[in-house]
Order: C-alpha cells, then sequence, then structure tokens
C-alpha cells in the first residue's frame, strides 16, 4: 500500500510513502533527485546537469548549491518520473548517451527507493567540446 503526499503551491517537500513487511518507508522526492544527479554524472558521456529555467538558476544563487541541479521528479502512486537536464560530451552519440543515462539511472533509483521508475525524459541541453 503507498501513498503520496503532492508538492504544495509553497514547494515543500514532498514525500513518498510506502509499506512492505518491515514497515513503512518514506522517501523524499528530493532523495530520489540526488540519486538520479549523482548517477547521471557517473555516466559516460555527461558533463553536467543544469537547471532547466531561468529562475532555477537566480534561486541556486541564493540556496546552497542544490545536489539534485537539473533533475525534476514528481510521482504518481507508486510510480516515479524523472526529467534530466544534460549537457553531453561532443563527438558522442546522443541517442546512445541518452540510452545508457536512462537505463543507468532507472537501475539506480529504483534499487535506492524500491519504487518502479515510469519515464525518464532525457533533454538535451547543451553539447560541450
Amino acid at each position: 500500500m503507498s501513498t503520496v503526499h503532492i508538492l504544495n503551491c509553497f514547494g515543500e517537500i514532498v514525500s513518498v510513502h510506502t509499506s512492505n513487511a518491515y514497515g513503512r518507508i518514506t522517501v523524499t522526492e528530493d532523495s530520489i533527485a540526488q540519486v538520479a544527479a549523482d548517477t547521471a554524472l557517473d555516466c559516460y558521456g555527461i558533463v553536467d546537469l543544469v537547471s532547466k529555467t531561468f529562475s532555477d538558476n537566480l534561486s541556486d544563487l541564493f540556496k546552497r548549491k542544490r545536489l539534485s541541479r537539473g533533475v525534476n521528479v514528481y510521482t504518481n502512486g507508486d510510480r516515479i518520473f524523472i526529467d534530466l537536464y544534460v549537457i553531453i560530451k561532443y563527438g558522442l552519440s546522443i541517442e546512445a548517451v541518452a540510452q545508457s543515462l536512462k537505463k543507468a539511472v532507472k537501475y539506480s533509483v529504483e534499487r535506492f527507493s524500491g519504487m518502479v521508475v515510469d519515464t525518464i525524459n532525457i533533454h538535451v541541453v547543451g553539447i560541450k567540446v
């Protein structure tokens, strides 16, 4: 049995709750985003993660640096949806890097959270030489 608390208009942290034989588990969307970001940065061909909008960049300046910059996580029930905003290394196949990134992030997040990753969207924001 799983329940999800939806993000409110004030941007408060959203938690995903799930239960198993050992008890109740609470995982925040921020922690899922951090796992996804760490995994993405370890993938071959990924140079960096970037914020998707100018306002996100401004908010990063005034807050301490977010470890999950460039990652948006949404949940619905016990399913996870992830958007990654990446810069890819020049000269590599974008499709090959994106597919590798999707597989790696899906595996890491599912292993970490015990929940199903439904969709991972890769947004290539730029190429770096």
